[in-house]
């Protein structure tokens, strides 16, 4: 499918009504499943190749209300990715010692380096989501941090980090289905808390918050992308496809051999000291 029908076009009014949850842009459950499963050699090879060429790092942010999928998403799409080269960062409610700097201090210092990719499970964009949404800072401090997030992200980009950026868009009725199989499964009650369900409460008002940041944040160097996700495979379908066609056209290369870097003479003789018998 064409990913750019999923991303919030940059400089234009978004208006998240546009996206149905449950859409599916006409790919069948059946196709999807296929392509996940080709997804997992392609991305491990384009990952490979990531780390090699080392000049650049990929950061992926997953935003989403409760129970949209963002752990699901991780553990399907990139199960096929070498640990040692990618990390997984949550963002819960901040530390007394991440209070103590600003809203981006921590956010900054989980980046990938190059060679990486670096995931984000929630990201700096609660500071405009449930700080908005709670009053945990008035409303000129979360206003002003559109353009400091645009600015951050700005400073990533001209140094290498190649942002991407989902928003797991999931209707109410789906997200009340799947807090109640929650409770009824034994293998995962254990997720449920009474704040799941407090929080639906606010929905509205989050949708409103998620608007504006999309609205806001979606940049050409780092878009958002809208991700319809009542249906989960299609959800991990579409992230994947993004992925994978995004580092694609990083036209990544394998660096060339040096024979001299490695001490090895013209014609693959070796270049070893005269002086050893």
């Amino acid at each position: 499918m064409d990913i750019d029908k999923l991303k919030a076009a940059p400089g234009a009014k978004f208006r998240l009504e546009k996206f149905a949850p449950d859409d599916t842009y006409g790919v069948s459950k059946a196709h999807a499943e296929k392509a996940l499963e080709d997804h997992v050699p392609k991305l491990a090879a384009l990952h490979d190749l990531l780390y090699a060429e080392h000049k650049r790092s990929l950061l992926i942010v997953l935003q989403g209300m409760d129970a949209a999928g963002k752990d699901g998403t991780i553990r399907h799409v990139m199960s096929g990715v070498n640990p040692q080269g990618c990390t997984v960062t949550s963002f819960k409610q901040p530390s007394a010692i991440e209070l103590d700097h600003d809203f981006l201090w921590r956010a900054h210092a989980a980046v990938p380096p190059k060679g990486t990719i670096g995931i984000f499970n929630r990201s700096h964009y609660e500071d405009v989501l449930i700080a908005r949404v709670h009053n945990l800072v008035p409303k000129p401090v979360w206003k002003r941090r559109y353009d400091e997030i645009n600015d951050f992200e700005k400073i990533l980009t001209r140094n290498g980090v190649h942002i991407l950026k989902f928003f797991l868009h999931m209707s109410s009725k789906e997200q009340e289905k799947r807090f109640m199989e929650r409770l009824n499964d034994p293998r995962k009650n254990w997720k449920a808390s009474a704040a799941d369900f407090s929080e639906r409460q606010y929905w509205n008002d989050y949708q409103a918050a998620y608007r504006d940041a999309i609205s806001n944040c979606s940049t050409k160097d780092a878009p958002w992308y809208v991700i319809p996700s009542d249906h989960k495979w299609f959800r991990n379908f579409a992230v994947g496809e993004t992925i994978i066609g995004n580092l694609e056209s990083y036209k990544m290369k394998y660096p060339s051999l040096n024979p001299k870097a490695l001490g090895l003479a013209s014609g693959g003789k070796s270049g070893a000291r005269r002086d050893v018998a």
